[in-house]
């Protein structure tokens, strides 16, 4: 039996499957052909084991043997160690991963979650706070990715760990249209979600959370 264990919910909610962060790890996993297994801990009741292995009663995390994981740009990175499939095998190329993983999960992911709070409570309110959020999001961040995704295909040559996250990343403002004037960041986020172990990785977290049901 394999020693890689992903552990996510057993159920959520309609409106998050597909975009559950245990995606990335999947996805990662499928990529690279590693055999692994998936556990459930209860959404609803989260007891003490949830919290020593997740300590703010999140998921996902990722037991390797003796070692548990939490943090899907964590897990990425562990599982890039696990892999040349996932990174370069280059000390510079490896560097470059991790660089653009952290850029996805503090750069991106941290103005693109907060506007996308306000997309799924379906008010248009045009308050401060929101225009600042869009401002963030539009301004400060996709404005600056595009020219970087219209120049490569993937952000360090091969695809990586760090397209995982970004396009996970960017799928997410895709999903209320957020990429409407950004083509290039569009276009990547088509291309790496038609890879087949974004696929594979998709149908099963779908397909888990509907056997709660």
């Amino acid at each position: 039996m394999t020693d890689l264990v992903l552990t996510t919910y057993d159920w959520v909610p309609d409106l998050p499957r597909g975009y559950v962060r245990d995606l990335r790890v999947r996805w990662a996993l499928e990529e690279a052909g590693l055999p692994y297994r998936v556990e459930s801990t209860p959404f609803r009741e989260r007891g003490a084991g949830h919290f020593a292995h997740q300590p703010f009663g999140q998921v996902l995390w990722l037991t390797d043997g003796d070692l548990s994981i939490f943090e899907s740009g964590a897990i990425l990175l562990h599982l890039g160690e696990l892999s040349d499939k996932l990174m370069p095998v280059d000390p510079r190329g490896r560097s470059d991963v991790r660089e653009w993983l952290i850029a996805a999960l503090a750069s991106v992911e941290a103005a693109s979650q907060p506007w996308s709070f306000f997309m799924f409570s379906g008010g248009t309110d045009q308050t401060p706070m929101r225009k600042f959020f869009n401002d963030f999001l539009f301004q400060h961040r996709l404005k600056h990715l595009e020219p970087v995704l219209s120049d490569c295909e993937w952000l360090v040559g091969m695809f990586s760990i760090a397209d995982i996250l970004m396009a996970d990343v960017l799928r997410l403002v895709d999903r209320f249209d957020g990429l409407a004037e950004f083509p290039a960041c569009r276009a990547y986020v088509a291309r790496a979600t038609a890879r087949p172990a974004f696929e594979q990785a998709h149908a099963d977290q779908m397909a888990h959370f509907a056997a709660a049901d």
